[in-house]
């Protein structure tokens, strides 16, 4: 078992930055595929970025990519989502992920582990 919690979000100018935490316990979270997805309410759960540990091989959605950027730190067994150039279009629920397996997805409901969630508001 992996229990995630996320933290980091709050309210930000358009155009400000935020970092977003997601702290695990139970595993290593470098055997583990790591990804990031957002909501809005009424839309389906959204990819934002995800990356391997075992190689570090990430990928971004595109209307992400150049403004945000993942990193981890091993010692605290934790991964950092780097929210740079925030959009009005960045607000919703962010939530950190963990797959088992070696496949790097951008498909939600192939994802066995969530967090509660972090609520991130850009105001224009």
């Amino acid at each position: 078992q992996v229990q995630l919690v996320e933290s980091g979000g709050g309210l930000v100018q358009a155009g400000g930055s935020l970092r977003l935490s997601c702290a695990a316990s139970g595993r290593a979270l470098d055997t583990f595929i790591m990804g990031w997805f957002r909501r809005t309410p009424g839309k389906e759960r959204e990819f934002v970025a995800a990356f391997k540990g075992s190689d570090a091989t990430t990928n971004y959605a595109h209307s992400v990519e150049g403004r945000f950027s993942l990193s981890r730190d091993n010692a605290k067994n934790t991964v950092y989502l780097e929210m740079n150039s925030l959009k009005h279009e960045d607000t919703a629920v962010y939530y950190c992920a963990a797959r088992r397996g070696v496949i790097l997805t951008i498909t939600p409901r192939e994802y066995n582990y969530w967090g509660q969630g972090t609520q991130v508001t850009v105001s224009s």
